[in-house]
């Protein structure tokens, strides 16, 4: 589990390129300059760690582009104390990420191995979400609502109707909407029953798996 000055080092170059494509906001550059994402990968891969793509993983799923994850983050607008949903935990990289930014992280999971695999690590490298749940996105955490955000790191087919219900007015909710690519959509939650909508281009995820049972 080391994390070396030669991993430092890239890590501030990985800085550096995400923030050379446009991401601003301080909070999300410090957390990806923090967090040693070389631990979330398989040790022979050590040297893809610090490139700003994504790489496969257990499962079928992969751990996301950097880029990905901080324009995801930054249009989440996290503040300390922000009660976050993470609808898909996968390599666990992404909550790290939250977590680092002092929000109270809810991660649902629907693949039992990734699960497992998480549960375990996020807490030994030091980043302990409130709960990581195994389960169905798609349905949210209805028990824990209402959440400042939800992310959704999946490529979702259509915007789940209990993902939307669950956010306080003020949240936003950012999910990628589409079956081959994805369109990046924000939605912010204006009173009861009014959202507004943005879109945010094209971005390529793994789908989105629902009927856990």
């Amino acid at each position: 589990m080391e994390d070396s000055f030669k991993h430092k080092g890239m890590r501030q170059q990985l800085v550096a390129t995400v923030k050379d494509k446009g991401i601003k906001d301080e909070a999300v550059l410090k957390a990806i300059g923090n967090i040693p994402r070389h631990l979330f990968m398989d040790s022979g891969f050590i040297d893809h760690a610090y490139q700003d793509k994504a790489f496969p993983i257990a499962a079928g799923q992969t751990i996301s582009q950097p880029y990905t994850v901080a324009f995801q983050t930054e249009l989440l607008q996290v503040k300390k104390g922000s009660k976050i949903l993470e609808i898909g935990t996968g390599s666990g990289y992404q909550a790290a990420v939250l977590v680092e930014m002092g929000a109270k992280v809810y991660t649902i999971e629907r693949q039992q191995e990734l699960f497992k695999i998480t549960q375990k690590f996020l807490p030994k490298i030091g980043y302990r979400p409130k709960k990581q749940i195994f389960g169905d996105g798609y349905k949210g955490l209805p028990e824990e609502a209402p959440f400042d955000g939800i992310i959704v790191t999946a490529g979702a087919p259509f915007v789940p109707k209990p993902l939307l219900s669950q956010l306080k007015i003020g949240g936003r909710l950012v999910i990628p909407v589409g079956e081959d690519s994805q369109i990046m959509t924000l939605y912010e939650r204006t009173s009861a029953q009014n959202f507004t909508k943005t879109e945010f281009g094209e971005f390529r995820f793994v789908p989105l798996l629902a009927n856990k049972n």
